[in-house]
């Protein structure tokens, strides 16, 4: 029975034969109907039934991608990077991979995500493409860049936030990824091991961050004993205001203050600094 569910019809067949003789991976409604001679309908039904079964993967409306080769057991097993290149390409979006992918990427968390979270310039909300669940951030593309590019075992591009940039991330989108006081840590960490660290963290907060975010990383840095020349360069970016942020947003505001950073000191900087050599 298995076999019968994945035997290639003569339209299967004709369509793998010809994007393997194009070399193509990408494959559009409306190509096929005089490639393959059928209609409309019949092309619809054709790619319909495919992507239903997982021998092509929908990456969104009228656009397919499809494997060089007939897929093992039938199904497609395309990685989540090459998905993601190619949808964008499709979409003609910037983005790159950040949040929980790039904590388990950097070891900074042991938790492999079930889902991969990207920021990008295209679309927002959750999506499920083949088999694999995705977290589309929609941002302004002024937000996007500081990104490290490799190749994966399969081949497929690649684009990840680098080191200091998820953990700008990591204080920047607290809520959404949950890692306010972990993120202080993990920076804390970092430094031990790279104190130049400290110099590309504020290039990236200046850059990407906002005001929330360089005023607690501002604190955070100080208490670690970073450089005054450094923070200057961050506290000059800093916009004059009488509001002030919680350095731990998720917990009661009451505290004493840090004036210079604007910042309600609610958690003891000791639980990130005691471990500093």
């Amino acid at each position: 029975m298995r076999n019968k569910e994945i035997a290639l019809g003569p339209l299967e067949i004709q369509l793998f034969a010809y994007t393997q003789m194009r070399g193509k991976v990408l494959v559009r409604t409306g190509e096929l109907t005089n490639i393959l001679g059928i209609s409309k309908k019949q092309e619809w039904e054709l790619l319909s039934r495919m992507a239903r079964t997982g021998l092509i993967i929908r990456l969104t409306r009228g656009v397919y991608l499809v494997p060089s080769r007939v897929p093992p057991g039938g199904k497609y097993g395309a990685d989540q990077y090459l998905v993601l290149e190619k949808l964008m390409e499709v979409l003609k979006g910037q983005y790159q991979v950040s949040g929980p992918n790039a904590f388990n990427f950097y070891g900074f968390s042991d938790q492999v995500p079930n889902r991969v979270y990207i920021y990008n310039n295209r679309i927002y909300g959750e999506r499920r493409i083949g088999n694999l669940q995705f977290s589309f951030i929609k941002t302004a593309d002024s937000r996007l860049g500081g990104t490290i590019v490799f190749k994966t075992e399969t081949r497929s591009k690649a684009i990840m936030a680098s080191k200091t940039r998820t953990l700008l991330d990591a204080v920047y989108d607290w809520s959404r990824f949950n890692t306010i006081p972990r993120a202080y840590r993990w920076v804390a960490e970092g430094l031990k091991k790279d104190e130049s660290l400290a110099e590309d963290l504020i290039r990236m907060a200046i850059k990407y961050g906002n005001q929330g975010t360089n005023r607690r990383l501002g604190y955070l840095l100080e208490t670690l004993g970073v450089d005054r020349k450094l923070l200057d360069k961050l506290k000059r970016k800093l916009r004059s205001s009488k509001s002030l942020f919680p350095w731990v947003p998720a917990s009661p505001a009451t505290g004493s203050v840090n004036k210079d950073w604007g910042i309600i000191i609610n958690a003891n900087p000791k639980l990130f600094s005691d471990n500093r050599p």
